[in-house]
């Protein structure tokens, strides 16, 4: 048998042709002309040097050899039709999957930790790798596939990513409760005369665009401690008469032994998204986890 002259729509037809037994209807089982199958007919005969199908007087019966094609054959475009639609349809209780996220420390404890416990009792398979985000490199690692997503401010993700807008985040003051002189609310005044803590992501800065809007008002406040992540702040600030402001989420939920308060003064606050580039778009899986991650972070 010459294979290379065999392919897959001509199988296709075969797997009809044997199924209805029938030019007409294995035509309207195909959407094609009666005559065009009966051309395709005429090529597998010669593919597979059988008649395949002779004609009965109520429509064809299947030589030996065609019967012995028939289930070999169905399993087969069975198994093509699953790769070609496995992307379609995602069962979250029984698919394995593994999925990279890139997230800053604060989102993976405000996003990532909520979105991995859901995950537990919803889709058991599916694995998380979290890594540390670096907007510098973040879309060279979703072009090559090191992540699948990412969470951050839009303003930073490159212009050819997809991106989803998640929330809007707000700074809220935090101090320990029964602080000696924080009760309930504090004026600007009375903010920046506390000990306090800022974070640096990029490490040792004790000066951030607050520091700016006090100098407007004729205030300076007193930093003490320039911490390189958000986690470590609200237990120093639990244990000790510090201050700081942070993102809410970071504290929503943990907030025992902190009083959570507005912040003294306007500060802006910044936006979240997720980002994931377009060879991930369309993937059935990486679609269903996007929606989790939404609802988690709605």
């Amino acid at each position: 048998m010459d294979t290379s002259r065999l392919d897959l729509n001509l199988l296709v037809t075969l797997e009809a042709l044997l199924t209805e037994r029938n030019v007409t209807r294995a035509a309207a089982r195909l959407s094609l002309s009666q005559p065009a199958v009966s051309a395709q007919l005429s090529r597998l005969r010669d593919v597979f040097e059988d008649p395949l199908l002779l004609p009965a007087q109520r429509g064809m019966t299947p030589t030996a050899k065609a019967l012995s094609l028939l289930e070999p054959l169905r399993q087969a475009l069975d198994q093509v039709r699953n790769v070609a639609t496995s992307h379609l349809h995602f069962d979250p209780a029984h698919a394995e999957l593994t999925v990279t996220i890139a997230a800053t420390d604060y989102l993976q404890a405000a996003v990532l930790q909520p979105l991995v416990l859901r995950l537990r009792r919803e889709a058991p398979g599916v694995r998380i790798a979290v890594r540390h985000m670096d907007p510098r490199q973040h879309a060279a690692q979703l072009a090559q596939g090191d992540v699948d997503l990412g969470l951050m401010q839009p303003i930073e993700a490159d212009g050819s990513l997809r991106q989803r807008p998640l929330f809007h985040e707000r700074y809220v003051l935090i101090a320990r409760r029964g602080h000696p002189a924080v009760a309930g609310k504090l004026s600007a005044k009375a903010f920046a005369r506390l000990e306090q803590v800022v974070v640096s992501p990029a490490g040792g800065a004790f000066s951030t665009p607050v520091d700016q809007a006090l100098a407007g008002l004729g205030l300076k406040r007193q930093v003490v401690l320039s911490a390189a992540s958000f986690l470590f702040v609200p237990d120093i600030v639990g244990r000790s008469d510090l201050i700081a402001l942070v993102p809410e989420r970071l504290v929503k939920g943990r907030a025992a032994g902190l009083q959570v308060l507005a912040p003294p003064l306007p500060i802006d606050g910044f936006d979240i998204a997720m980002v994931w580039h377009e060879r991930n778009h369309g993937h059935a899986g990486h679609r269903w986890l996007r929606e989790q991650l939404a609802m988690v972070a709605g």
